[in-house]
C-alpha cells in the first residue's frame, strides 16, 4: 500500500483555531487540544453573555427611572406605576428613551408623569 499523507485538512483547520485562539495565554494558545476547548469554551460565553448584557442594561434603565422619578415629593409615583400609565394611554416609549429623558430632562418626566395622572 501507498503511504497516505493526511495534513492537508488537518493542519487547515488547526491553523483557523489558532488564529482564533491567538491572544489566549499560555497552553490555551498552544497546544491543539487545549486550543479547540478554549475556543468552544469562548463562543458559548459570547452567546451567553449578549443576552446577559441586554438584561443588564434593562435593569440599569429601570434602575434610572425608579430614582429620578422617586426625587420628585411632589407627586408619589414609582416605575411600575409610570410605566403601565404609559402603556394604557399608548405612549409608547421604550425603558431606553425614557431613562435617557430621566437623566437628560429631568423636569420633562416629571411632566409626563403629571399628565399621565391628571388626565
Amino acid at each position: 500500500m501507498t503511504r497516505i499523507k493526511r495534513g492537508y485538512v488537518a493542519r487547515k483547520r488547526r491553523t483557523k483555531i489558532r488564529f482564533f485562539t491567538s491572544s489566549f495565554r499560555g497552553a490555551l494558545s498552544k497546544l491543539t487540544r487545549t486550543m479547540s476547548q478554549q475556543k468552544r469554551k469562548a463562543l458559548v460565553s459570547a452567546n451567553r453573555d449578549r443576552d446577559r448584557k441586554k438584561r443588564d442594561f434593562r435593569s440599569l434603565w429601570i434602575s434610572r427611572i425608579n430614582a429620578i422619578i422617586g426625587q420628585n415629593k411632589q407627586i408619589y409615583y414609582i416605575y411600575s406605576k409610570l410605566m403601565s400609565n404609559m402603556y394604557k394611554r399608548q405612549l409608547l416609549l421604550n425603558r431606553k428613551i425614557v431613562a435617557q429623558i430621566a437623566i437628560l430632562k429631568g423636569n420633562c418626566l416629571f411632566m409626563i408623569a403629571n399628565d399621565l395622572i391628571t388626565n
